[in-house]
This record gives structure tokens, C-alpha cells and sequence, in this order.
């Protein structure tokens, strides 16, 4: 049974509603977010520099026990050097500046000797970039006051913050998101599955719901794999070999990326459905700028949704 997908009379006035609710919330607490995320990455610039003499003295072995300061040395050049370009720069592996930001570690199988090399070339560029309007200490040749550092760990971590701010968003909304689903159904009588309850998404008891559970789908060259799902809610009413109700908490804040993305959840669909059969459901729960283009996209795949700002039709899933 169609929820809101068939109500294509009402999609304007939603995506209107839905949008006030987004900027009603980005406005509220998106200074707070940003607020407590550069509080956080100053405290880790200050540690960075200290590590670094005040960027005045960049050792390999420095880098090389402290890999995850590397994003903020990148940030505090003249320009901001991205990614790849302190590769092409300093003439390093990718694989050894990618593992150092996202992985926060050097790759364990690279020997010794070229790696220290490389190292000592990233800081060569670092040192020769360093923003002086930030770091004025260095053309004095000494390594700054307590009050230059401060300002200084301040601005690299506003540099830190722009440069991650839709990330850093994108999970303050979701974690809001999957928190309002979760106190509708426990006022309903649901409960969150507990530790190794259930062996799988089909074996969890009727009345229980999961955050980011792994469902395993089948692809077409015969290969299993996972795909995360933001809520399971497996329904009170629920008999054996029922499916739970799967659902995707999506936000965002401008239509241009939400119609660029919107085969990601028709994809899954496909997938659950050529792995489970026609019975399986994959739905949404929505909030901010979703124009009529991507409902009917979705719509279009059998994918229904729930709309933050009337979050009570959750209960015409069953639930």
C-alpha cells in the first residue's frame, strides 16, 4: 500500500514544509555544530604544532608517528594545498597520503628507508608553503607566543571545519534524524534490538529495531555482500519469514546533490528485490530539499517515504 508516493497532489506543499523544517533546524544548530567541531580541531591543530616545534621543524619520524596531522598541515599552507596536489608536489605515493588521512596510520608493508624519504619530502613543502599571515613566527625565526599559536591553531581549524563542513552537517542531521525515529517507536512500544539478539535482519524478534544494519544482497557476477540500512523495524504484527520494514534517513540542504544521488536508493532496491523477491520494502524517512523530480524518480521504483515534519505516518507502515 502506497503511503506518500501516489500523493503527487501533495508533493509541493511537502517539499515546501520539508525544506522550512531543514533550514528551521540548519539555522539552530548548525552554529553549535560547527562551534563544537572547531573547538575540537583547534585542540588537535595545538597538538599538531606542538609535535612540529610550531611548524618550524617537520621530521619525518614526527609524521611518521603522528599520520593523522597531515589534514591540518595541508590547511595551514598559502594556498590550502588539497589532496592530491601535496602528492603531485612533494612527489609521494597517493597510497602513502591516503592511508595517513583516512586511515590515520602509514602503510605498514612500505620499507623503511623510502618511506622516511617521503615523509621528508611532504615536509619540505609544508615548511616552504607555510601560510606566513598566520604563522608570523617564522620569519622571525623563532617559534611564536602562546597568543600567536592560539590564533594561529584557530584559523587552520576554521580551514579544517570548511573543508569538512557538509560531512560534518550530514551527521549532525542524520544522528537527529535516526534519534526522532527512535523515540516515535519506543512511545509505540518498540525497543532497540540488543547486542547479538539476532543472528540477522529476518531473525530479529517482532517489536525490535536496529540502527545501520547490515544486509547481505546478492550481485549479479554471484558475489554476497552488505549493505548498510540506516533503521530495520521489524513490526509487532510480524509473523516468521515476515520482512522487516527497511528504511534510509535522508537530508539535505540544496535539490542540486539530492537529484544527483537519487539512483543510490534505487539501486538498493533493485538489489534487495533480485535478492529477496518482490515483498521486501525499502523506504525513506526525509527531510530538507527533495523536489518533485526526485520523489517521482523514487516513486517510480516503489520506494515510499516519510517526511520528517509529518513524521506520524510512520504508523501507516504497520508499525
Amino acid at each position: 500500500m502506497a503511503i506518500n508516493r501516489n500523493k503527487v497532489d501533495l508533493w509541493k506543499a511537502d517539499v515546501a514544509k520539508s525544506v522550512d523544517f531543514y533550514n528551521k533546524w540548519f539555522l539552530n544548530f548548525a552554529p553549535k555544530a560547527f562551534r563544537d567541531t572547531r573547538i575540537e580541531s583547534t585542540k588537535d591543530v595545538k597538538k599538531a604544532l606542538k609535535a612540529t616545534e610550531n611548524l618550524t621543524n617537520i621530521l619525518p619520524e614526527t609524521l611518521k608517528q603522528n599520520p593523522s596531522v597531515l589534514p591540518m598541515m595541508r590547511m595551514a599552507t598559502c594556498p590550502p594545498i588539497a589532496r592530491d596536489r601535496l602528492i603531485g608536489l612533494a612527489g609521494v605515493s597517493p597510497n602513502l597520503v591516503k592511508s595517513m588521512e583516512l586511515k590515520g596510520k602509514v602503510p605498514p608493508r612500505m620499507k623503511e628507508e623510502e618511506l622516511i624519504n617521503q615523509l621528508k619530502r611532504i615536509g619540505v613543502i609544508i615548511e616552504k608553503m607555510a601560510d606566513p599571515d598566520i604563522f608570523v613566527w617564522k620569519s622571525r625565526g623563532d617559534k611564536g607566543t602562546e597568543e600567536e599559536v592560539y590564533r594561529a591553531s584557530t584559523v587552520v581549524a576554521d580551514r579544517l571545519c570548511g573543508a569538512v563542513a557538509d560531512p560534518i552537517i550530514r551527521n549532525a542531521q542524520e544522528q537527529r534524524q535516526l534519534g526522532a525515529i527512535k523515540k516515535w517507536l519506543t512511545n509505540k512500544g518498540y525497543r532497540e534490538l540488543g547486542q547479538g539478539e539476532a543472528e540477522d535482519f529476518l531473525s530479529m524478534p517482532p517489536g525490535t529495531f536496529s540502527f545501520r544494519f547490515n544486509v547481505p544482497i546478492n550481485l549479479d557476477d554471484d558475489r554476497k555482500v552488505n549493505i548498510p540500512v540506516d533503521c530495520v523495524i521489524m513490526r509487532k504484527s510480524a509473523k516468521k519469514g515476515d520482512f522487516p520494514a527497511l528504511f534510509e534517513a535522508k537530508s539535505a540542504g540544496d535539490f542540486t546533490n539530492t537529484n544527483k544521488r537519487r539512483k543510490e536508493e534505487a539501486i538498493k532496491m533493485q538489489q534487495l528485490r533480485k535478492t529477496y523477491g518482490q515483498l521486501i520494502t525499502f523506504d525513506l524517512f526525509l527531510c530538507g530539499y527533495f523536489d518533485s523530480g526526485y520523489l517521482g524518480y523514487e516513486a517510480a521504483e516503489g520506494i515510499d517515504w516519510v517526511w520528517e515534519h509529518r513524521i506520524d505516518d510512520l504508523a501507516k507502515f504497520g508499525f
